[in-house]
């Protein structure tokens, strides 16, 4: 499982030209599904992102996490990021999985952030043509992969 977390002060998805969700300070959260993933990795990168300390403190240093800071959480489907891009120019996406499992997990993992948080999470449409909207605060983005938690 890879995701792409960025802190945001604003943060948005639209399918078909409808606001489907919207977020103020946060995270935005890309997340790409393989078929290796399990139950496991939405535990662990979960209590990750809820409690990495990437919001300011009261002195500018950050020191919060997104527990802390209050901050809400739209997580997004994104199965690119598991694109392997070694030979050709054509990206491949044999690694991300397929609907049947990626979905569960996908859905999973929405839970278990809203658990870890004790709120409810925004979300993108599994599957869709999303236009994501997002104001990147600091900017900070940072790539987490599940396959390097050890």
């Amino acid at each position: 499982m890879i995701a792409v977390v960025q802190r945001v002060s604003e943060s948005s998805v639209a399918i078909g030209g409808e606001l489907k969700s919207a977020i103020g300070q946060g995270v935005m959260i890309l997340l790409g599904i393989e078929e290796a993933d399990s139950q496991e990795d939405v535990e662990w990168l979960s209590r990750k992102i809820a409690n990495m300390r990437i919001f300011d403190d009261e002195n500018g240093v950050m020191n919060k996490s997104l527990i802390d800071s209050g901050g809400e959480a739209l997580v997004i489907s994104q199965f690119t990021l598991h694109a392997s891009t070694k030979k050709g120019n054509r990206p491949s996406y044999i690694k991300a999985a397929k609907p049947d499992i990626a979905i569960p997990l996908y859905e999973a993992f929405k839970t278990q952030l809203a658990i870890d948080l004790g709120k409810e999470v925004a979300s993108g449409e599994f599957g869709a043509d999303m236009k994501v909207s997002l104001i990147n605060d600091g900017p900070v983005t940072i790539i987490i992969d599940t396959k390097d938690k050890k």
